[in-house]
């Protein structure tokens, strides 16, 4: 079978190759490759920044945003033939740590634990998978053009969860949100926060277009803009920071009203210095009981509120997040950079 694989640490590896058909194990089920979807962090792993292969191994398969259709199922399982399914990407490390003991393997506080398609485990890139059926998330039949979206709102849904198990140290009754960044998190993360009630904003450098739109859509608020700066008065309860832009992040940590929640969703980039002023941004935290928290990765229960969350969502809407669709043997060029929201490789042709 074709899968697309890369050596980690090894910058130009991408490429299409055969690969063994994979053989389910006791307890897994054998899944047909519908889509992938690409994200930076599989960018980063392309150029060399980081990544783990198997032991024993050169190249992997690459592969984090899955989406497949079941075509055999063990016996005794939730799942059966026909049945539209994704992949969790973490799996609990071997000891396990108190984290991953619980199943909060999002959380694993030893490093020991792997994922598919970045450390250590084959991802899901490829024409057919393997896939235990613990970590095996049924989807919606609504969602077969976008259920490589799933991932990226695992992440959002665990983001949320995070903001609600903080909020709930006293009264907690927010109106207002600003998303920072109009990608897939940050757009994704406006749809939850529309999905929760909440007066929604926001906030990308991108001029008025499919962004805007989308945004429209929902009935939140767009903002052309490369700071905060018209959040000085009408200060958000919580804010949702999706970009890693390092002064958004800065500016965001001082913006919220009092008792507001920063949740940051992106990764900032080293390398780059800025002035700050430490103890206005302490006296601000502090007097005002805020919490700026970090969020990343998922486990299962976050990949199951996710894949709900957008079966609740207009398929309409979902769809025009993917802009571009490619085959598997043209794969390598979701990887050059474009003007995407989402692109999107179809395994199945």
């Amino acid at each position: 079978m074709r899968a697309l694989t890369y050596a980690p640490g090894k910058p130009g590896t991408l490429d299409v190759e055969e690969v063994p058909d994979p053989r389910p194990a006791a307890g897994e089920l054998l899944v047909r490759g519908l889509a992938v979807g690409v994200c930076g962090t599989d960018k980063e792993l392309v150029a060399g920044e980081y990544g783990w292969p198997p032991p024993g191994r050169e190249r992997m398969v690459i592969g984090h945003e899955s989406l497949g259709r079941v075509l055999e199922a063990p016996e005794g399982s939730a799942f059966s033939p026909g049945d539209l399914v994704v992949g969790v990407v973490r799996r609990p490390d071997p000891v396990p740590c108190g984290a991953c003991g619980r199943g909060e393997f999002d959380m694993c506080r030893n490093g020991r634990y792997t994922e598919r398609g970045i450390k250590e485990l084959d991802g899901y890139a490829s024409e057919r998978w393997t896939l235990k059926a613990a970590y095996t998330v049924r989807l919606d039949p609504a969602l077969e053009s976008v259920g490589m979206l799933v991932e990226p709102a695992s992440v959002v849904a665990k983001a949320w969860e995070q903001i609600e198990r903080i909020g709930s140290r006293a009264w907690f009754e927010p109106r207002s949100v600003l998303v920072t960044g109009a990608g897939p998190v940050g757009l994704l993360a406006a749809l939850m926060g529309r999905q929760r009630g909440l007066e929604v904003h926001v906030l990308d450098r991108a001029p008025e277009g499919l962004k805007s739109s989308l945004v429209a859509e929902l009935g939140a608020t767009y903002h052309s803009a490369g700071s905060l700066e018209g959040f000085a008065r009408a200060r958000p309860d919580l804010i949702m920071e999706c970009t890693g832009a390092g002064s958004i992040v800065l500016e965001a940590m001082t913006a919220t009203a009092a008792a507001g929640i920063v949740c940051l969703c992106g990764l900032s980039p080293g390398g780059r210095a800025f002035q700050v002023d430490a103890g206005m941004v302490n006296r601000d935290i502090v007097l005002e009981n805020d919490v700026v928290v970090g969020s990343v990765n998922a486990n299962l229960r976050h990949f199951r509120a996710a894949a709900t969350a957008l079966a609740r969502a207009d398929p309409k809407w979902l769809r025009r997040l993917v802009t571009r669709r490619l085959p598997l043997e043209h794969a390598l060029a979701a990887f050059e950079p474009a003007d995407d929201i989402k692109a999107v490789i179809d395994l199945t042709t």
